[in-house]
């Protein structure tokens, strides 16, 4: 069997971000399961704002034929979500509707069809960023995603990690890199 590829995102920009601590250390578990692990960065793609006028014009966005080029090579991906204003961040919805769109010679929703997801949440509440990760959930399984049951949801997300960017709970760290290969098990499962 091919060696199984995981992309690995958060929905956040900011540099700094909780969430992508929090998939970072789900990739560490996945990489352990045997999995080739791509981190991108959404920031790096610099995908405008989605509008209908610009889809005409340009049919994708540079960083958006990038990205679905990605989503096209790897098999599932982990994906860690902050929370604003109880939903999903703008920057990942927004990603979703850009790789959502269909161009000539794709399948509807093409890069999402079949891929499998592990979903976290962090936030510095105490929720965890938990609605927008059940927002981020309905989404995803709209556009033929399987987002697999097991997940996390981080509270408190500013008091959680380490300065090497682990996460000061072993049992929380434990649980994190669990997802990690409950992924890659799922996915060498349904290659069966």
């Amino acid at each position: 069997m091919a060696q199984i590829k995981v992309l690995a995102f958060a929905g956040s920009l900011r540099q700094g971000s909780l969430n992508k601590k929090l998939v970072k250390q789900a990739a560490k578990g996945a990489e352990a399961a045997g999995a080739q692990v791509t981190y991108i960065d959404l920031r790096d793609f610099n995908i405008p704002v989605y509008d209908g006028d610009l889809e005409e014009k340009v049919v994708q966005p540079e960083g958006g034929f990038r990205l679905k080029k990605l989503f096209d090579e790897h098999d599932g991906f982990l994906l860690s979500t902050p929370e604003y204003n109880s939903s999903i961040p703008g920057a990942l919805k927004n990603v979703i509707d850009w790789l959502s769109r269909q161009v000539e010679g794709e399948r509807v929703y093409q890069q999402f069809e079949g891929k499998v997801c592990v979903l976290m949440s962090a936030s510095p509440g105490a929720f965890g960023a938990v609605r927008s990760a059940t927002t981020t959930r309905a989404i995803l399984s709209h556009i033929q995603t399987i987002v697999i049951p097991p997940s996390v949801n981080l509270p408190h997300a500013d008091q959680a990690f380490s300065e090497d960017g682990t996460l000061k709970d072993p049992k929380m760290q434990a649980r994190v890199e669990k997802l990690g290969r409950q992924l890659v098990e799922f996915i060498a499962q349904s290659k069966k």
